[in-house]
């Protein structure tokens, strides 16, 4: 069952080494820096062009406690190039605080990633919103999936991005803990860090990424997991996910997996026809506790 979009390289572990950072030498990188299997996840959307984002309702989260600083930011350097990402920070903070790399759908880094990473960097954390496209977004499913096949094409250069992403919030961001957390492609990714990068995490979040059930490629996940999916979904489906979470308790993983009763994929993106803004807001409410219970307590 295991997709195509999996990778099975290795993912360097990256040292936990905390570095001497405040708020004025983040916000002098910010500004210094301006300047899957391809049938299954054809289940990202079921209309050949995105809508238009759904307008804010009764139901979505309260604003943000937090003021946030956030830009683009280079994070890495894969195949000799430099890598982008979204990059936000409560403007308050004075210690580190833990991180959560955000990792996006088939649609790329876009304004709804954006927008998600400030969301949670308004919690209380280093948010980095990685970017595995080279700053391409798709409006289309084509397009989407042309973008999704580099990357199962070449995961190699995806795992680099993942592993610098990661090293990037320790060492430099001198994060004390980390999560991974992603929907789609990203949610199949964030499973791959979980299990490629088993000693860097503290927390995985999975929105209706693929899942496998195969007991050796599950044994090293360490951090806990939370997963949601839809019931509906035409990519991920319910029996599969069933499957991916008997194997996690077979094995005695910490996971907590939720199938959504009539949700389809794509329902916590508010850019998605699926979208379903009671169940996006339940689900990031229980992202927050879960996330909240699991890393290291905010330094400020």
């Amino acid at each position: 069952m295991q997709s195509t979009a999996e990778s099975h390289a290795t993912v360097a572990a990256p040292r936990r080494r905390s570095l001497l950072f405040t708020p004025i030498l983040l916000s002098g990188l910010v500004l210094g820096a301006c300047g899957g299997d391809p049938a299954t996840d054809a289940g990202e959307s079921v209309v050949e062009t995105r809508p238009e984002p759904a307008a804010p309702t009764a139901d979505a989260p309260a604003a943000a406690e937090r003021a946030v600083v956030s830009d683009t930011l280079p994070y890495a350097e894969v195949d000799e190039e430099l890598v982008y990402g979204h990059f936000a920070f409560p403007s308050d903070m004075i210690e580190p605080l833990p991180a959560v790399i955000i990792i996006h759908e088939w649609w790329g880094l876009d304004d709804t990633v954006r927008a998600a990473a400030d969301r949670l960097a308004a919690q209380g954390y280093i948010v980095l919103a990685l970017d595995l496209f080279a700053g391409r977004t798709a409006d289309d499913i084509g397009g989407a999936r042309s973008l999704m096949l580099e990357v199962v094409e070449d995961q190699a250069s995806a795992t680099e991005n993942v592993e610098q992403a990661l090293a990037f919030v320790v060492e430099t961001a001198g994060a004390p803990g980390v999560a991974a957390l992603g929907w789609g492609l990203g949610g199949s990714w964030a499973l791959n860090t979980a299990i490629l990068a088993a000693d860097d995490l503290d927390a995985v979040v999975l929105f209706y990424g693929q899942v496998s059930d195969e007991p050796e490629r599950l044994q090293p996940i360490s951090a806990p997991l939370m997963g949601f999916f839809g019931e509906e979904d035409r990519g991920v489906s319910a029996a599969d996910v069933r499957a991916f979470e008997s194997a996690l308790e077979a094995l005695g993983k910490r996971a907590e997996i939720t199938i959504l009763p009539g949700a389809g994929h794509g329902f916590a993106n508010p850019a998605n026809r699926n979208y379903d803004p009671e169940l996006a807001a339940e689900t990031w409410g229980r992202t927050l506790e879960f996330l909240a219970a699991e890393l290291p307590s905010a330094g400020s």
